[in-house]
């Protein structure tokens, strides 16, 4: 392999990783929300800031899950392509 190509494969790698690190964050924040009592609150943080406000517990499930599936789909998109470039 060429020095570019192992720079190639090596950010391939690490976004691989990334997308696993975040999957799993993803999926202890669906189940903490999911094991939540009805009558608590949830707060989420304001992007760069230490501003907390409070959300809906339900709507914020929804959008947890919804992250997750979409950070799965690109994961398995990801596995995908590298099978064809397998097969090649």
């Amino acid at each position: 392999m060429a020095g570019r190509e192992l720079r190639e494969e090596g950010e391939r790698l690490r976004r691989k990783e990334e997308l696993s690190r975040k999957i799993k964050e993803q999926k202890v924040v669906v189940d903490e929300l999911s094991n939540l009592k009805k009558n608590r609150k949830v707060y989420k943080q304001q992007p760069n800031s230490n501003i907390f406000f409070l959300v809906d517990r339900t709507e914020t499930l929804s959008q947890c899950k919804n992250t997750l599936d979409e950070l799965k789909k690109a994961h398995q998109e990801m596995e995908n392509s590298e099978k064809t470039k397998i097969k090649k």
